[in-house]
């Protein structure tokens, strides 16, 4: 089982911060053809942390937000394809669930992942849509 880490990503020392954006830039731009602003500017703000697992490399990662109305979101769900079945973004989910402060966790899922995040409670709570040419569908966990 690998090792799984989290930090705010403010406290991120700059070769950990530059492979976690190093890997959503190699899966979301690259691999999946989305050219987007995934520098966002979220990533800084004062209560986002950041989850990452593997051995000696970032084989994948996610964020978790803390949104203004209280709710909380997981974002920027990412397996390196060389990691992808071993288990490692199911790891970052329940790590990052663990220290959810709010009853409520929202996610915008891949279409095709929406079972698999079901695995975590979370439910479809609204319409599909499109996000960079991919079919996404909003999500919710309650506690």
């Amino acid at each position: 089982m690998a090792s799984v880490f989290s930090a705010p990503t403010r406290n991120l020392d700059v070769v950990t911060l530059h492979e976690i954006l190093r890997l959503r830039q190699d899966v979301f731009v690259v691999e999946q053809g989305c050219a987007y602003g995934d520098i966002d500017g979220r990533d800084l703000e004062p209560g986002t942390v950041q989850f990452w697992a593997g051995e000696g490399s970032v084989d994948a990662t996610l964020r978790l937000l803390r949104e203004p109305d209280g709710t909380e979101r997981i974002g920027r769900v990412v397996t390196a394809a060389r990691a992808r079945g071993t288990g490692l973004a199911a790891q970052l989910i329940e790590a990052a669930l663990a220290e959810t402060r709010s009853p409520v966790v929202v996610i915008g899922a891949q279409a095709h992942l929406e079972q698999w995040y079901g695995r975590f409670g979370f439910v479809r709570s609204g319409e599909d849509y499109q996000e960079d040419a991919i079919t996404h569908v909003p999500m919710t966990r309650t506690r």
